[in-house]
């Protein structure tokens, strides 16, 4: 899911550039709807996972980018950032903020207490290197080669089949969070007492509070 975030994200603003004349600030900002959904949900996300568990998230979070990731084949040949590009950022970003939060608490939760900082690093390193090896195999593999991009049919071509790999490469994800994936055992709830029968309530006899407001029970058992 690393490498077809990074691919993706790394040629879309290229071909936003080329194919679209977009300027290098504006292919840039058609990105921002992206880290504005990953702020407001990611948070939610992670509450959610510990409730319910990473499972379900990580299953499922991977299939919600790849159908967004799968949306931006109307890039290829598309005319209008807000219908071509915004819905499909829209949906990849919002399977990142399903997806990330339980991926990086179960990467953590994953090592003993002792070892939290080694396995931050471990996720980090495999992030930073699948989204290296997606620079460089995903636009191979597309057939985009160096003179695409003086070629923008070529480079919308590209894209199109880039996109439905990384779109692959995220269902594969989900896949194998499904299959790997447990969630953690449930603490068991806490043992709520049987609620006490009284066999009469009143003020005690002999016992004088005129101000007194509630009223005086005895227990059965007493």
């Amino acid at each position: 899911m690393y490498a077809a975030l990074v691919g993706a994200t790394f040629l879309l603003p290229v071909e936003l550039q080329v194919v679209w004349g977009y300027s290098p600030l504006a292919s840039g900002a058609a990105l921002l709807p992206l880290t504005a959904i990953m702020l407001v949900l990611s948070a939610r996300s992670g509450r959610l996972a510990s409730r319910i568990g990473p499972r379900l998230q990580m299953s499922v979070g991977p299939v919600v980018t790849g159908a967004g990731f799968a949306l931006l084949t109307l890039a290829a040949h598309g005319s209008s950032y807000v219908i071509d590009v915004l819905p499909a950022v829209t949906v990849f970003g919002l399977g990142l903020a399903i997806t990330v939060a339980p991926l990086t608490a179960t990467a953590m939760s994953s090592a003993p207490a002792e070892q939290v900082g080694i396995a931050s690093a471990v996720n980090n390193d495999v992030a930073r290197l699948g989204g290296l090896l997606a620079v460089a195999v995903l636009p191979a593999l597309s057939g985009i080669t160096g003179t695409a991009y003086l070629h923008p049919h070529a480079l919308a071509a590209g894209l199109h089949t880039a996109v439905l790999i990384a779109a692959a490469l995220c269902a594969a994800a989900g896949l194998l969070a499904a299959v790997t994936i447990t969630n953690p055992p449930r603490a068991p709830s806490p043992a709520v007492p049987p609620p006490q029968e009284y066999a009469h309530c009143g003020k005690p006899p002999g016992y004088s509070w005129p101000r007194m407001r509630k009223p005086w029970c005895w227990l059965k058992s007493s």
